[in-house]
């Protein structure tokens, strides 16, 4: 038995992912040598730890030795599930759910702030009464490597403008607590007014339909795509500098262009605009926003088809 369980920690400990297992009491009983590099914790300092002492939404301070002493722990993960609520209440995720990755974010021993894609799954069968639950997360510097469409299922389209708005709060508030980075890219269809004139708005519909679904399943982890304005999107990217971000647009502009819109037979050709602006300094989510805007503009006045970095401000 000693041997099988010398296997397994061994392959947990290969595994180039953070993994966090909890016990059925919620206790901490393994934490593999990834997840040691990543936050600069040992197990044996964190061992015993409940889920909450390192998946959460604020800072805390915790004695973990009995003796009075205490330490800060890792910042408590903000998550982004598409209702709302933290990927860790008890029995709030589906199934499917526990596999899509949510933006997150911990800190680091040293304390800096990491974020991270987190996954959570339930251990054990029935999944009501589970022997315990494993936590699978890694940087996201690493899904700037990922290939393009692959998603981990955690895509959103974004339709009602309202429900966007939201989504928008919800990441400028995690970037003022804890610096989870984040960008906007406004996007205009440079064809979408002539469409409009010639074709009426039943084809302008399709076109903005075509190209939604061309964008959204080219997005990245923790992405999010939207319906913003006449004919318009809205790109929530969690690039983590500007560059990073501008060469993301350059790329959502190169794709726009295999689009295969057709009406009536005919393929039409489309191109895009596209501002790009980055939380940084001291920045409100409406001045990221009248950035892109106001860079989206440029871009289009400069014959379309490219990309402009919002002015610093």
């Amino acid at each position: 038995m000693s041997n099988r369980v010398e296997i397994l920690e061994a392959t947990l400990n290969f595994i180039e992912e953070g993994v966090a297992v909890f016990d059925g009491r919620s206790n901490l009983v393994f934490w593999n040598s990834f997840a040691e590099a990543m936050t600069g914790y040992s197990s044996e300092e964190i061992l015993l730890y409940q889920p909450e002492d390192l998946f959460d939404a604020e800072n805390d301070c915790r004695n973990i030795d009995g003796t009075g002493s205490t330490i800060r722990t890792m910042q408590r993960i903000h998550t982004a599930c598409s209702d709302g609520t933290s990927c860790l209440e008890a029995g709030s995720q589906t199934e499917e759910d526990q596999h899509r990755p949510a933006l997150a974010s911990m800190r680091h021993k040293l304390g800096h702030s990491l974020p991270v894609m987190l996954r959570e799954k339930r251990l054990g069968i029935p999944l009501d009464d589970p022997l315990g639950k494993a936590f699978l997360f890694y940087p996201v510097e690493a899904t700037d490597s990922l290939p393009r469409g692959d998603c981990g299922g955690d895509l959103v389209i974004e339709r009602s403008q309202t429900d966007m708005e939201d989504r928008l709060d919800a990441a400028h508030h995690q970037w003022l607590t804890s610096r989870m980075p984040f960008g906007l890219l406004w996007m205009t269809v440079d064809q979408g007014p002539s469409l409009r004139k010639t074709h009426g708005k039943d084809a302008c519909e399709e076109m903005l339909r075509t190209l939604e679904q061309t964008l959204f399943r080219q997005m990245k982890p923790g992405e999010v795509i939207g319906r913003w304005g006449c004919d318009e999107f809205l790109v929530l990217a969690h690039e983590r500098t500007t560059e990073l971000l501008l060469e993301r647009a350059r790329r959502l502009t190169g794709l726009a262009r295999t689009a295969d819109f057709r009406w009536w037979g005919d393929r039409v050709g489309l191109t895009v605009s596209i501002g790009a602006s980055q939380a940084a300094g001291g920045k409100t989510l409406q001045s990221l926003l009248d950035g892109a805007r106001q860079a989206m503009q440029a871009s289009e006045y400069s014959g379309g088809n490219g990309v402009t970095e919002a002015r610093v401000k």
